[in-house]
């Protein structure tokens, strides 16, 4: 070990030590920025940069681990992604395959699919609902995989499945102009039933969220880090913890 990595090391153990865990945040949403910048800056392709950045998944989970996290959302891949060319697409979905397919062989995260399927190659959903099929019964992190994802498609969807499920039932549009409330709402967005993220990580420097979590995040707290994602370290997720613990909720009061 060399003296850069002891002192990383002494310092990452005393921001840990110093952190309250009655403070942390109990759903963290991550944007995983920043792959294909570090690939560039190492001299490497943008597919080292898409497995580098999925290796990562692992450590950030476990990090959540120690410190009582009870929902991540991995933003994996959005919806205006899949525009990209077939040369980079095609390896990208790959590696988020492979990526999915290792956190359910964990044994310890449970698997949950949040974005459009339906915009999502044939293998590639059959993937997603496999993994959600076999962790389903797991009592660890929920862990939202964001594959095909975008907020407002989100919010289309949730306002599609209500039409569709009170035209079933023969409600009458004056009906529901009466019942559509926030709550309706919530219950058909892809994470229904699961806390609203309280802290929002995007790495790599751009400070927008791009329309990720649009409705879940009105009150999430932001912390955006400047290292690339596939160098996102322990001390830089510590550091995210306790700068949202310094901060003072008021949810508008």
């Amino acid at each position: 070990m060399n003296l850069r990595d002891l002192v990383y090391r002494l310092y990452a153990r005393r921001v840990e030590g110093r952190l309250d865990h009655a403070q942390v945040p109990k759903h963290i949403g991550v944007i995983l920025d920043g792959n294909r910048r570090w690939a560039r800056a190492a001299g490497g392709t943008t597919e080292q940069g898409h497995q580098a950045g999925a290796e990562k998944i692992r450590e950030l989970l476990g990090w959540c681990a120690e410190t009582d996290v009870e929902v991540v959302t991995l933003w994996l891949l959005s919806t205006d992604n899949l525009d990209r060319p077939d040369d980079e697409l095609v390896p990208l979905l790959g590696i988020i395959e492979d990526a999915v397919r290792d956190l359910a062989a964990d044994g310890r995260w449970r698997v949950h699919h949040v974005g459009t399927l339906d915009l999502l190659p044939d293998r590639t959903r059959s993937v997603l609902k496999e993994a959600e099929q076999a962790t389903a019964g797991i009592d660890g992190i929920l862990v939202n995989v964001a594959v095909g994802y975008g907020g407002r498609q989100e919010i289309a969807h949730a306002v599609r499945s209500i039409l569709l499920d009170h035209a079933r039932k023969g409600t009458s549009f004056e009906e529901l102009a009466e019942i559509v409330d926030i709550d309706l709402i919530a219950e058909h967005l892809y994470t229904r039933g699961q806390p609203d993220p309280d802290l929002v990580i995007r790495t790599s420097g751009e400070q927008r969220l791009s329309g990720f979590m649009l409705w879940q995040s009105a009150h999430s707290e932001y912390y955006f880090c400047e290292v690339f994602w596939p160098a996102f370290r322990k001390v830089d997720f510590l550091r995210a913890l306790r700068d949202y613990a310094a901060r003072h909720r008021r949810y508008g009061g």
